[in-house]
C-alpha cells in the first residue's frame, strides 16, 4: 500500500501547480454536485481526497460559517495548491491517507469523493473506512466532473466491464463496505453517486 500512495503522491504532485489552469471550468459542476447533497447551515462535511479543495468553496457555502469542513488528501503538493488559492478559508487542510484517516468514529454528515475511487488501493476496506467516519445515516458521494465515457475517451480508452464506477460493479462494492447505493448519474457533463450510511450493516465489519 505504501508503494501506491507513493505512485499516487509522484503522480498528483508532479502535476498539483498547474492542475486548476489545466481544468478551468470545473467549479460550476463541483457546485451543481455539492448541491445535491442536501448538505444544512451546520453540517460537518469532509472532501476525501480535496485535491486543490475546488471543492471547499461550494461546501463552505452550504455549511455555512457554523458548519465544519475538512478537505483531506495525501498528496502535501496538491494542498500546497489549495492554500495558495485561498481555499484553506473554506475548510481544515488535513494532509493524511484517507485509508486510514486520523479522525474519530461518526463525526461526518457527508462525505464528498471526487475522483476518488479509482486511486484506492483496496476500495472496500477504504470505502469502509469512511463509512466509519461517517455518523448514522450518513451520506456519501462520489463524484467525477465528467462521466465515465468522456473520461476514458479523454485517455484514448474504451469503458471496460470491471471499472469500479459501473453501477453494477459500485452497488455490491458499497453494500460490502457498509454503503446503500441510493442514487446514480452517469452521464457526459459528470458522475454522481450517491449512498447512505447503511445502519443494517453497520460500519461494514
Amino acid at each position: 500500500m505504501a508503494e501506491h500512495h507513493t505512485d499516487v503522491q509522484a503522480f498528483f504532485g508532479a502535476r498539483a501547480a498547474g492542475w486548476d489552469t489545466r481544468f478551468p471550468d470545473d467549479g460550476p459542476v463541483f457546485a451543481a454536485a455539492v448541491a445535491t447533497l442536501g448538505l444544512r447551515p451546520g453540517d460537518t462535511v469532509l472532501d476525501a481526497g480535496c485535491g486543490t479543495g475546488r471543492a471547499l468553496p461550494a461546501l463552505r457555502d452550504a455549511v455555512g460559517p457554523g458548519g465544519t469542513v475538512v478537505g483531506v488528501d495525501v498528496t502535501a503538493e496538491m494542498l500546497t495548491a489549495a492554500a495558495r488559492a485561498g481555499r484553506g478559508r473554506d475548510g481544515a487542510l488535513l494532509l493524511a491517507d484517507v485509508t486510514r484517516l486520523p479522525l474519530r468514529d461518526g463525526v461526518f454528515d457527508v462525505v464528498f469523493a471526487a475522483g476518488l475511487i479509482s486511486h484506492l488501493p483496496h476500495p472496500e476496506n477504504d470505502l469502509r473506512e469512511l463509512a466509519r467516519v461517517t455518523g448514522s445515516g450518513g451520506r456519501l458521494a462520489l463524484f467525477h466532473p465528467i462521466g465515465r465515457a468522456a473520461l476514458a475517451a479523454r485517455h484514448g480508452r474504451l469503458i471496460t466491464d470491471d471499472d469500479l464506477r459501473a453501477e453494477q460493479n459500485l452497488r455490491p462494492l458499497l453494500a460490502g463496505a457498509g454503503w446503500r447505493l441510493v442514487s446514480y448519474v452517469d452521464e457526459d457533463s459528470r458522475y454522481l453517486a450517491l449512498a447512505v450510511r447503511d445502519d443494517a450493516t453497520g460500519r461494514g465489519g
